[in-house]
Parts: structure tokens; C-alpha cells; sequence
């Protein structure tokens, strides 16, 4: 077995402009919950395409559904 400790190493990033984010939420005195996100410029550029691509898609369908009438 090895005693020694083990901390975290932040790794070297893998794009040289790559965004982090690091959070700690504690809950009470024995609840705490630990995150962290990595994205690029090109991760953000593509998630927004995607949303846009989504929203466009949404609208298109709910256009052409026929509209209900009350009695």
C-alpha cells in the first residue's frame, strides 16, 4: 500500500483557450457537492448553433400544428 497523499493535479490544458469552472455548494454541515467544467470557444460557438438549430426546428413544428378551437 502507499501512504502518501493524493492531490489533485490541475492537467495541462489540452487547448490553449480553454474556459474552467470550479464550484463548491455546501449543503448544511455535512452535505457538499463539487463540480467543475472545461469547454473551448469552439465548444460555445457549437452549443449556440445547436440551440438556434433546435429553436428554429420548434418553431416550424408548432407553426404547423393546426390550430384548437373552444366550443
Amino acid at each position: 500500500m502507499n501512504d502518501q497523499s493524493t492531490t489533485p493535479v490541475d492537467p495541462v490544458p489540452t487547448h490553449p483557450e480553454e474556459i474552467k469552472a470550479v464550484y463548491e455548494l455546501r449543503v448544511g454541515r455535512s452535505i457538499t457537492l463539487q463540480g467543475s467544467a472545461r469547454i473551448t470557444p469552439a465548444g460555445i460557438v457549437t452549443a449556440g448553433i445547436t440551440a438556434c438549430a433546435i429553436l428554429l426546428t420548434l418553431g416550424y413544428v408548432a407553426a404547423r400544428m393546426p390550430a384548437r378551437r373552444r366550443r
